[in-house]
């Protein structure tokens, strides 16, 4: 063990020596790939030496998502609290499922829970879980949805015709979840989005009231806190009315954004979070842990366990149900995603998760205010979101980002809405600071005049 994390210590040690001088990562082209680093697999063991040397090029030639060059992912940064939570959780591999195998740490997470279900402003009924990432949350919300609308549908299957309604910018995982939940994709509606991304309210609510009419069976909106490609968030009170109005669950998808929860100055954009029956968020996204650390939460613990408790005689064996978590989980053996979480919270403090919060849009708003003082951008996104879209000198968006990411200059994405398609900036990392991101801007500017040519300029 000794020998193993001394390699460690030095690949590590060499690799934050290396972010500092490239921080990206040289491009290994996927035809090159197996050419460029030995990951094969053979029958006998190799020296200690070829196996460090070999490990080493590997890491080093990953893409590096905790440097002030990477906006590619709705992740990015490195706490290094979190990080020693998670390092401990390798350490001490525990399995989330029942108090006799994880101890203590299942009062780490059933803490960082009640918390959550504290700072939305719902009492000791409400509980939740962790899970391995949101696509994962927004199936179990599914689920959830789809018993209290009909808890025979676990046992008989589904009888009737139900339908999931959701904005056509949500998350791709929603149609994905409703096949495997049974629904079905093609029982998924999709409702347009104003000008800003948002759904359109009174679009949902005739929607629904069309399918009632039709016969079908209303089962579940999706609201997002987020959107993938604007970072907009729904209007939840609206949405909240409608579906009190016809029975139907609520469900806010946060995976990007819904850590907002956790600031005085921008919770507004999840207001009425209190009146949804589920909500999800991922601290692997806007709070900086590793990935994955993806938390979903409901307002009435009993769907928890009407849809995941399933008895297992060699498994709970001992203790009380609510320290046996594999009752409230959609999965079995689970690691400890909760510490990582914990340690970060721990240290700092829910203040200083505020803190890291208020940092992301204090940095995009720098972005936003570069942009619209320089005439060669044009600004496609809006205030209270750390998603900053642009284009620049009306370069094919795509053609910038794949250029930037092949010459190892800068990681970036595009993305598309209303048939526009533009450079997407996530300013998601909290330990970047205002003039990493005027950094930015200026790579992206140089990369251009100097290679002309490649954009088809003179």
């Amino acid at each position: 063990m000794n020998t193993s994390l001394s390699i460690f210590n030095e690949i590590v040690s060499e690799l934050l020596q290396d972010e500092k001088i490239n921080p990206v990562s040289k491009h290994v082209p996927v035809d090159e790939l197996y050419n460029t680093i030995d990951l094969s697999l053979q029958e006998k063991p190799i020296s200690e030496t070829e196996f460090k040397n070999t490990l080493k090029s590997l890491v080093l030639k990953s893409p590096k998502t905790a440097t002030n060059a990477f906006f590619n992912q709705l992740f990015g940064g490195r706490n290094d609290k979190a990080i020693l939570g998670d390092l401990l959780s390798v350490m001490l591999n525990n399995s989330m499922y029942t108090y006799k195998a994880a101890g203590p740490q299942i009062g780490v997470e059933k803490v960082i829970i009640d918390k959550v279900c504290e700072v939305i402003g719902w009492n000791t009924n409400a509980n939740g879980t962790i899970a391995p990432g949101g696509s994962m949350t927004n199936f179990m919300a599914i689920l959830m949805a789809r018993d209290a609308k009909n808890n025979r549908a676990q046992f008989e299957g589904i009888q009737h015709d139900m339908m999931i309604y959701t904005s056509t910018d949500s998350h791709y995982s929603i149609p994905k979840n409703a096949a495997f939940s049974g629904i079905g994709r093609d029982n998924v509606r999709y409702i347009s989005v104003d000008s800003h991304g948002k759904m359109n309210v009174e679009e949902l609510n005739k929607t629904i009231e069309d399918d009632l009419q039709n016969g079908l069976c209303p089962t579940m909106v999706n609201a997002t806190a987020g959107t993938t490609v604007l970072g907009v968030f729904d209007d939840v009170v609206s949405i909240s009315k409608i579906c009190k109005k016809h029975n139907v669950w609520l469900h806010v998808d946060g995976a990007y954004c819904g850590s907002v929860v956790f600031s005085d100055n921008y919770k507004f954009l999840l207001e009425g979070i209190e009146n949804v029956d589920s909500f999800s968020f991922n601290a692997h996204k806007m709070i900086g842990t590793p990935l994955s650390c993806s938390l979903i939460v409901v307002k009435d613990k009993k769907y928890l366990y009407n849809s995941f408790s399933n008895d297992a005689s060699y498994l709970y064996q001992t203790d009380h149900d609510d320290f046996n978590l594999g009752k409230t989980s959609l999965q079995c053996g689970r690691r400890n995603d909760a510490l990582k979480f914990w340690t970060l919270w721990k240290s700092v403090g829910t203040k200083g998760l505020q803190d890291i919060v208020d940092k992301q849009f204090q940095l995009a708003d720098v972005a936003r205010n570069y942009i619209k003082n320089n005439p060669d951008y044009i600004l496609y996104s809006f205030e209270d979101s750390i998603s900053v879209c642009f284009n620049y000198k009306n370069i094919p968006a795509r053609k910038i980002c794949t250029l930037l990411y092949e010459n190892a200059k800068l990681l970036v994405g595009y993305g598309t809405f209303d048939n526009d398609e533009f450079i997407r900036l996530v300013t998601i990392n909290a330990q970047n600071e205002g003039e990493d991101i005027i950094s930015f801007f200026k790579t992206l500017e140089s990369f251009v005049e100097d290679n002309k040519t490649l954009f088809n300029m003179k």
